[in-house]
């Protein structure tokens, strides 16, 4: 897909007439900066070590965790769906459902336990919103997850509607361990090399902490205002 910029040469030369200088179009390279301390933070932890980061971090962003093997990773989805009350659940149309044994499960035994899974549809445009709005839990994989913040990344897409973690009363994500990363350092850096190695990149990228907060008024946390009132983060050991 081809992106028309609009109006750039104005827009910079309008920044650059306000700086007192020309725009400058030739020997513009990447500063390389003598300290980046961003590096520093949580440096050689193993992905156990990044583990037991987020746990504790998610004591803050008031999200639980459960650890499971994959073996033991349906069973313990349903659990964690049981225990938000079952009934609509929306999850993504992501390769990862099946690959871990979720989706068949999902679509002929959770109907008998009281659970309507509904797959994102591309097809059927913005019905899947509506659907979305009125289920009780929301399931995705985790892209990365950032320890330090207790952050899921989530790459939207086709079949991979943003709705999904953000309309149902609750929310659980799926984090590969392999995939936990420090902080929004190491998550940032991918995107950047993705882009730099000509990669297709979402045009939405999520970076979702917890269940939907805010402090707005008198900076009294209040939490699930806008969104899910409740997420389970459950950490699969693919190690």
């Amino acid at each position: 897909m081809s992106v028309t910029i609009h109006n750039r040469d104005a827009f910079l030369t309008t920044i650059s007439t306000s700086l007192g200088r020309p725009v400058r179009k030739e020997g513009v390279s990447r500063p390389v900066w003598k300290h980046q301390p961003q590096w520093e933070v949580l440096k050689g932890a193993t992905q156990d070590d990044l583990v037991g980061v987020l746990k504790k971090q998610c004591v803050h962003i008031h999200t639980d965790i459960v650890e499971t093997t994959v073996s033991c990773l349906e069973e313990t989805v349903k659990s964690v769906v049981i225990g938000y009350g079952a009934g609509q659940v929306i999850t993504w149309d992501d390769p990862r459902f099946e690959q871990y044994g979720l989706k068949q499960k999902m679509q002929e035994e959770w109907l008998e336990d009281g659970m309507d899974v509904h797959i994102w549809d591309p097809s059927i445009g913005e019905e899947n919103i509506v659907i979305a709005e009125r289920s009780n839990v929301g399931i995705t994989f985790s892209d990365q997850t950032l320890a330090e913040s207790g952050t899921v990344v989530l790459f939207s897409g086709n079949g991979k509607g943003r709705s999904v973690s953000l309309l149902p009363a609750t929310y659980i994500a799926i984090i590969q361990k392999s995939t936990i990363v420090p902080r929004i350092t190491q998550a940032a850096h991918e995107i950047h090399n993705k882009v730099s190695n000509g990669e297709k990149i979402p045009s939405c990228i999520n970076f979702i902490s917890g269940p939907s907060n805010s402090a707005d008024i008198e900076m009294n946390l209040v939490v699930g205002v806008h969104g899910p009132i409740k997420a389970t983060y459950i950490v699969v050991d693919d190690l």
